[in-house]
């Protein structure tokens, strides 16, 4: 059997359902002809603000923009370190050393991905010196790190927070007895609009979001070239927009977001369901795990595949690719290697071994996960027989060797 059109990513097919909206909304914009910092602008800032329920939400021209700014609105200084997750998209700590600032980089949870107490924090206490002054967790693949453990590490050591939720824009995080959006925690959150985010724009954008209002205006002032006033510039910024049509199509977008994570959450759902009948599938592959503290969005349905089958030219991760590419099915490794083997960052960043020669290596899980995750088909047109096809195609992978 051979099922055709399974996409990794369906823009399309999102986009057909509410075309007639978003028409009518780029429409608007270019008859206003008001293309940068239009009026849509403010209205998205406002609504996405009004969703997430946090003070100030404010465009810019992407997501690695947005972490850019974030770092540049704390006052930081050249040699300053930030505490980064290794197993992350690079754009997290690379606007730290563009700024010549020092990523420190640290392990994450192997079942969840991301930052928690019981693995990333036990150690890092080791990693923080007179210099650290920002961590900065990464809400991977759409559920929150362990942002109560982070809050109190950064408050034990007088960090700031800057949360990297471009992949979990929508969903909610408990710390103490809140439950608080992700990227409203921390001092600053920062997100990315890239078209196959839960809500995605037409090409790039990105907004931050903060409770401060002094963090909140010097946000603002250096997105728009370090000046509250035209042509008057009080520090030094740069030139990130959110464009306004982008901005009108993120705002129709928005209406939609809670139905876009639902859609993601029932296909998640099946995927688990279906992966988990065939018999005994923990020997084979893990699914993915959902914290008790957050809603996971399901920017991607990854799942860890263990070393049972070994190809003779690569893991039993790429084996299983190589094979569900034969069926006609689509698969994305997220990442193949962790940010400290990047040749970019070697004598850039630091880890656990250069505070202390005698650890064991701090970065075990990074790798492990670099060599082992892979990511299924996952968007808001998934359609339950796909899910169905691409569970058998994986429980028939497994079956042959049995």
């Amino acid at each position: 059997m051979y099922m055709e059109d399974i996409k990794m990513v369906d823009l399309l097919g999102q986009h057909n359902d509410i075309r007639e909206e978003i028409d009518s909304a780029i429409r608007e914009t270019i008859d206003s002809s008001s293309f940068i910092n239009g009026k849509a602008v403010e209205t998205f800032e406002q609504n996405l603000a009004r969703y997430l329920k946090v003070k100030h939400v404010i465009g810019c021209g992407n997501g690695t923009d947005a972490l850019q700014i974030a770092l540049m609105a704390l006052g930081l200084e050249p040699g300053d370190k930030v505490l980064v997750p290794a197993f992350t998209y690079v754009a997290t700590a690379e606007v730290i050393a563009l700024l010549g600032l020092v990523p420190v980089m640290y392990d994450v949870n192997p079942r969840t991905f991301n930052t928690d107490a019981s693995v990333s924090l036990e150690y890092m206490d080791e990693l923080v010196d007179e210099r650290t002054r920002v961590i900065v967790p990464v809400h991977l693949f759409g559920q929150c790190s362990q942002m109560d453990a982070v809050m109190e590490f950064s408050r034990r050591h007088n960090l700031m927070v800057v949360e990297d939720c471009a992949q979990a824009l929508g969903s909610k995080c408990r710390v103490g007895d809140r439950e608080i959006m992700a990227g409203c925690i921390g001092d600053i959150g920062c997100t990315s609009f890239f078209p196959t985010k839960n809500l995605g724009c037409m090409g790039d954008g990105g907004a931050l979001m903060t409770n401060d209002d002094s963090l909140a205006e010097r946000i603002r002032m250096i997105a728009n070239h370090g000046q509250k006033r035209k042509y008057f510039h009080q520090v030094i910024g740069c030139n990130s927009r959110l464009d306004t049509i982008q901005a009108a199509v993120l705002d129709i977008k928005l209406k939609h977001l809670d139905e876009y994570i639902a859609a993601r959450r029932a296909a998640a759902a099946s995927y688990t369901r279906l992966l988990k009948a065939f018999d005994p599938p923990e020997k084979y592959i893990c699914t993915p795990e959902e914290s008790d503290f957050t809603t996971h969005t399901y920017h991607q349905y990854t799942i860890i595949v263990k070393d049972c089958l070994k190809d003779p030219d690569g893991n039993a991760r790429d084996a299983l690719r190589a094979y569900l590419a034969e069926k006609g099915i689509p698969s994305m490794i997220y990442y193949p290697l962790p940010l400290s083997r990047q040749e970019a960052f070697a004598g850039i960043a630091r880890k656990r071994e250069d505070f202390n020669p005698e650890a064991e290596d701090s970065l075990h899980n990074s790798e492990f996960l670099s060599e082992h995750v892979l990511s299924l088909p996952m968007h808001t047109c998934l359609k339950e027989g796909q899910i169905e096809y691409i569970a058998e195609a994986i429980s028939c992978r497994y079956s042959q060797t049995v």
